[in-house]
């Protein structure tokens, strides 16, 4: 049986707990099905099952990161008979731990990020790592307790610099809610006939593909790329791209894309070319899905670019 798992994550007095008790007050949300609330930490506010609207919510409390394991929740599923689990994230504790000890048939549903304004900023400055975590696979943030008057531009970039999919919300102080309206132009050109990527600009370019890779479809794009090749792969086929950094040197990561090539063209491992290439969307067994393949047209040795590591600023 598929389980829908909505995650709210966020640091200590951001505001997800009363969030989650209005959610579970709501009629439309909350109309008698069987809910485990998982509470990953304990803050200054407390959950009132009384005034919930639906009376089948089993609270489950993790003290410990260590209590957070398949075997756990896969009892508390048995025990309560839940169609459906919240869970109230602990901030300080990474994502993909939770991903990973997901029981069979869970699957994320939304993820929710609740930001406390005053000290966001504090957190960003100081703990990166952890607010990036928490940005990557977010569909709405929510910056809350937000003074009148305050430029929520750095708000905005921080998220964006991270993902560009992010839908984000302001409540201010009096609970005025404003979604973000600031739109954030590529630094390239999509729709010109050969769309030039500027090193600079790899890791921007590289998330917007993989991102919304459809609108990329048949388009022809010239950039510098570091080769990966490999036995392995099949054959007129290696891998293009760049070590992309997304908040520290920790998270470093090779991202490359499949690279079909001509006949009549080899690369050579870790050398980096100037490619001109063709996109195309589908199945590549070296995904297990389907995904962007740059079909080759051209490319020659070129020196590496003056930053070998591709940033988002």
């Amino acid at each position: 049986m598929e389980i829908p798992v909505y995650i709210f994550t966020g640091f200590l007095e951001g505001g997800k707990t009363l969030f989650i008790q209005d959610t579970l007050e709501d009629k439309r949300f909350n109309s008698g099905e069987r809910t485990l609330l998982l509470v990953c930490e304990e803050g200054e506010e407390e959950y009132h099952p009384e005034r919930f609207s639906g009376k089948n919510v089993y609270i489950r409390t993790l003290e410990d990161e260590s209590d957070l394991n398949e075997q756990n929740l896969s009892r508390m599923i048995a025990e309560t008979k839940a169609e459906r689990v919240l869970v109230e994230y602990n901030g300080m504790w990474l994502l993909q731990h939770f991903y990973d000890e997901m029981p069979e048939g869970w699957l994320p549903y939304q993820n929710m990020l609740f930001c406390d304004a005053r000290t966001f900023l504090n957190y960003n400055a100081n703990m990166r790592s952890l607010v990036v975590d928490k940005l990557k696979d977010c569909d709405v943030c929510v910056f809350n307790r937000i003074p009148e008057g305050t430029d929520t531009m750095e708000f905005h970039k921080i998220v964006r610099g991270v993902s560009r999919r992010t839908d984000i919300l302001y409540e201010f102080i009096g609970g005025k809610l404003v979604p973000d309206e600031i739109e954030d132009p590529l630094p390239f050109d999509i729709n010109a006939p050969r769309i030039v990527i500027e090193d600079r600009d790899f890791a921007l370019f590289y998330r917007d593909l993989t991102e919304e890779k459809e609108k990329y479809k048949g388009k022809r794009v010239l950039f510098k790329g570091l080769a990966a090749v490999d036995r392995k792969f099949p054959e007129h086929t290696c891998a293009i791209g760049r070590h992309i950094m997304t908040c520290c040197v920790e998270d470093i990561q090779y991202c490359a894309l499949v690279s079909k090539l001509p006949d009549n063209l080899t690369v050579e491992n870790s050398v980096w070319y100037m490619v001109e290439a063709e996109i195309d969307i589908r199945f590549s067994r070296m995904y297990g899905k389907k995904g962007p393949i740059f079909n080759v047209l051209g490319l020659v040795k070129c020196d590496p670019p003056e930053e070998q590591v591709a940033t988002f600023y």
